[in-house]
């Protein structure tokens, strides 16, 4: 099992925008955070994958890729 190092922060927040986020979650306030801070980091990965789109190429063919499933 993976330790994973933490840090304590202290940060203030619109009291509804966490209750709305928590009943999104329905975590508590560090479950929460932890996981909006997860999808901000996804959504800059996607952006960068999104500006690769059309620049890489396959040596396969998306037909065949169909057909192995």
């Amino acid at each position: 099992m993976r330790v994973m190092e933490t840090t304590k922060v202290t940060v203030e927040l619109p009291l509804e925008l966490l209750d709305r986020a928590q009943s999104s979650t329905g975590e508590g306030i560090t479950g929460t955070i932890r996981r909006g801070l997860e999808l901000v980091a996804a959504s800059r990965a996607q952006e960068q994958l999104h500006a690769l789109r059309g620049k890489v190429k396959f040596s396969i063919k998306l037909g065949t890729l169909r057909t192995d499933r």
